[in-house]
């Protein structure tokens, strides 16, 4: 049994058929083979959601499966209950489990005690799920319907900017680094990379190359792909107003935006902020391909569960 919690869970291979079976569900949408028919899957969410959570209750639903949606407040998970009793549960009732929450531990916790895949939808610690859809998105554009895609990766620069030791930048840390490509992060001091996703690089057999600077026009120079997310993330509410004064240095612009390369594209999780990590002339820019991302978490999704279910 097979799970999907961080981005190293599918060696390259897997990565290249995954992103190849996405295409292809892509294409062929509304003519999907049923591969969950008969199963359902739980949504198991700490966090309000917008993409995930649709995207993959249609995923789900066009694989011919059921989507069970169970916010933290349905269950008595962590509360009343233990989460590995909650695993242990659930494995009796459904076929896997999707789950967004706070805590990376948590979603071990699940997967170690259960007998049913277990998809990470987001924790502090990681967001795999965007990432694979993130390097897919920026794949096919450079590819267009044929081509490798993963070669289409390799050797490419990405600059992150903003908060460089959260879920994104750490799943861009790992994901650059499976894909092949080249990481320059850039972020305010004291908000660099840490000690936890150099440790995942190690056990993933992958290498420690990113880079971090506190210069934003250093790290976007020679850029393929500029990307930035929220400055406060969920849970992080009460450090709102001093991120925004440690990271208006680092807000995607026009200029700096324009300091990458000529061809360079535009990339955001969502939802933005206008006006505090991106400017709205950069999000509206032909270059921009957040609402390509935003429509691929469905089918990357699917071909994630596609792959799990086997």
């Amino acid at each position: 049994m097979k799970h999907f919690l961080k981005e190293t869970d599918f060696n390259p291979h897997e990565v290249a058929e995954v992103f190849a079976l996405a295409r292809e569900l892509k294409r062929k949408r509304g003519r999907n083979k049923p591969v969950l028919a008969n199963q359902t899957w739980a949504l198991i969410f700490s966090k309000a959601s917008t993409r995930t959570r649709v995207s993959f209750e249609v995923g789900i639903h066009e694989l011919g499966g059921h989507a069970l949606f169970l916010n933290k407040n349905d269950l008595h998970l962590g509360r009343s209950e233990s989460i590995a009793d909650t695993a242990r549960v659930l494995s009796r009732y459904v076929h896997g489990l999707v789950v967004r929450t706070y805590a990376h531990s948590d979603v071990e916790e699940l997967a170690r005690c259960g007998s049913i895949p277990v998809i990470n939808g987001l924790t502090d610690l990681l967001h795999p799920c965007q990432i694979y859809t993130d390097a897919f998105t920026a794949a096919e554009r450079w590819t267009g319907p044929k081509g490798d895609l993963l070669a289409a990766l390799r050797g490419r620069k990405i600059a992150f900017l903003g908060d460089t030791r959260f879920n994104m930048a750490n799943s861009w840390i790992m994901g650059a680094a499976l894909f092949g490509m080249q990481i320059a992060l850039a972020g305010p001091k004291g908000y660099a990379p840490g000690a936890q996703i150099k440790a995942l690089l190690k056990a993933g057999g992958l290498p420690v190359s990113f880079s971090f600077t506190t210069d934003p026009f250093e790290a976007v120079a020679g850029a393929d792909i500029v990307y930035t997310d929220v400055w406060t993330s969920m849970g992080l509410e009460g450090e709102a107003k001093q991120r925004v004064r440690d990271m208006r240095p680092f807000t995607v612009t026009e200029k700096l935006f324009a300091a990458a390369k000529p061809d360079a594209l535009f990339m955001h999780c969502l939802p933005a902020h206008p006006g505090e990590e991106v400017e709205q002339a950069v999000l509206d820019t032909p270059r921009s391909i957040i609402f390509d991302q935003a429509e691929n978490r469905l089918h990357v999704q699917k071909a994630i569960l596609s792959m799990l279910a086997r």
